[in-house]
């Protein structure tokens, strides 16, 4: 009897921690916004985005107007809901960086899908497997003159000046 409840007990840790695998997801992003000039500015993007359903907590750099952004876990996260939230708040994304847990089944050798959306990597680091830093580099979640700098580097990319709603290009951190 005793061998059948630990050979039960088993069966149930291996069920459990099976269905707990690892899927593909943004679990953080830190995000610099520009035109901030007092604590009531960022205040008001705090109240943006602790207002979305998928946000866990934020946690807030007055010195460096960094907004880090827990989510939380299994939802759907897309940048663009987040550079929109910043921006209704009368402000502008000035960087994004997303912490992303991408499996090996979601790789390919441009970049990796995730929720419905392609994150294109143009660096030659390339896209690593577990945990790992992207910065994004599109129209809208980097300022404007960097933009134009990234414009001329990336030019012979197709997709980066076209900009569509599903496609972000990133770069290894």
């Amino acid at each position: 009897m005793k061998t059948f409840n630990i050979k039960l007990f088993v069966l149930t840790l291996t069920t459990l921690f099976a269905g707990l695998t690892a899927s593909a997801q943004i679990s953080k992003a830190e995000i610099i916004a520009t035109g901030l000039t007092c604590s009531m500015c960022s205040n008001a993007i705090n109240k943006q985005l602790e207002a979305m359903p998928i946000v866990d907590h934020i946690t807030t750099d007055l010195n460096t107007n960094t907004f880090s952004v827990f989510f939380k876990p299994e939802v759907a996260v897309q940048p663009n809901t987040l550079k929109d939230a910043v921006e209704k708040a009368g402000f502008f994304v000035g960087s994004m960086v997303l912490t992303v847990q991408v499996d090996s089944d979601k790789i390919s050798e441009t970049g990796f899908n995730l929720d419905n959306n392609s994150y294109i990597v143009l660096d030659k680091k390339g896209t690593e497997t577990g945990e790992a830093k992207y910065r994004v580099l599109d129209k809208g979640f980097v300022t404007q003159k960097e933009f134009k700098k990234l414009s001329k580097t990336h030019s012979k990319t197709a997709s980066f000046k076209e900009g569509s709603k599903n496609n972000y290009h990133v770069q290894a951190i």
